[in-house]
């Protein structure tokens, strides 16, 4: 009997199940890379000036208290402008804002692209995001190479529009449905 073909078959024969390991783990990312997220940009003030990142590992914790949480990398060259901050800005980007979530991804400490103002606890606000979320900060908590920051929502502003969405390594977003 001939093994049959068809698209259930061709995808069983390309899947790659593993033991995640220090040896695979550009496979992990790729896994973990299948799930599409939305893009944020994490913005605070240092003794230098504001810093961002962008992150696309945000979720909300807790409606009561509002609790949100983003991760931090601990090899990150911005480690220790947000690994020590107490207020936090967390902006959920618009589909349009693609080039300023990749220019603060490559450089946090260039503001010179972005349209933003100072809140009074400090904190960098960006223009046109989707959503803010003003943080102060609740708890910390090392995780494996990442490092946990939960905030307390101080204030939240959102507005109606199309969110940018990161998956696979590529920025993206929905089509409007006709």
């Amino acid at each position: 009997m001939a093994p049959e073909t068809g698209p259930l078959n061709e995808r069983v024969m390309t899947e790659k199940t593993f033991i995640p390991g220090p040896e695979d783990n550009f496979a992990f990312r790729e896994a973990l890379g299948c799930f599409g997220t939305g893009v944020t940009v994490v913005t605070t003030s240092t003794a230098e000036g504001p810093a961002a990142i962008t992150v696309n590992s945000f979720a909300s914790v807790s409606l009561d208290p509002p609790l949100v949480l983003w991760c931090l990398d601990r090899n990150s060259n911005r480690y220790d402008a947000f690994s020590a901050c107490e207020h936090y800005a967390i902006h959920v980007m618009a589909q349009d804002q693609h080039d300023q979530a990749l220019q603060f991804a490559r450089n946090g400490f260039d503001f010179s692209h972005a349209d933003w103002q100072e809140d009074d606890a400090g904190r960098p606000r960006l223009a046109e995001c989707l959503a803010r979320f003003d943080c102060r900060l609740s708890a910390r908590h090392t995780a494996g190479d990442h490092l946990i920051l939960v905030g307390h929502v101080e204030k939240v502003m959102h507005r109606p529009g199309q969110g940018l969405i990161f998956k696979r390594g590529q920025f993206g977003g929905f089509a409007d449905l006709i």
